[in-house]
């Protein structure tokens, strides 16, 4: 019997997000916020990153940051992912202040299937990830070989200082 055909909307498509903070306990504010992405059932994790210490970046007077990587997969649009993600933000009490300062959390869309846009809103792949030792450094616990931009995680990662992250138990 045939497949039925089935449209976008019910495709499942790959995503990684990552997480940062460094207000309060940072590792609890990763696992909640992870928990709040999930709990609705629609994102799925799928793979979790260690946690890592990151010095800061961009405004280096402030703590350092704990950092983390996760594989989800959804139906939800990149837009709308993008938006549950600051929805929980949001609630977890993030307010906006200066660009790059303290945060108690932080989710970015890094990569969402093969997905590539240039919106105002979103842009993916996230136009940082070769240049970010904090982002990569969780990237290679998930997804090594992922390839972006043409290199693949692990390329980024040889090829930049990696001095500022240190994983943590």
């Amino acid at each position: 019997m045939p497949r039925p055909h089935s449209s976008a909307a019910d495709e499942m498509f790959n995503c990684i997000i990552a997480l940062g903070s460094n207000l309060g306990d940072k590792a609890a504010n990763i696992d909640k916020a992870i928990a709040l992405l999930t709990d609705t059932g629609d994102v799925q994790l799928v793979d979790r990153s260690r946690n890592y210490a990151t010095e800061p970046w961009g405004k280096t007077d402030q703590d350092w940051f704990i950092n983390a990587a996760i594989a989800v997969t959804t139906k939800l649009a990149p837009k709308d992912l993008l938006a549950r993600c600051k929805e929980i933000e949001r609630r977890m009490g993030r307010v906006p202040t200066e660009k790059w300062g303290p945060r108690i959390i932080d989710l970015d869309l890094l990569v969402y299937g093969n997905v590539a846009m240039d919106d105002p809103v979103l842009m993916l792949p996230h136009p940082h990830i070769g240049a970010r030792a904090f982002v990569l450094a969780p990237l290679m616990d998930i997804a090594p070989d992922l390839t972006i931009g043409g290199k693949t995680v692990r390329a980024m990662y040889d090829a930049i200082d990696t001095a500022s992250v240190r994983p943590l138990a």
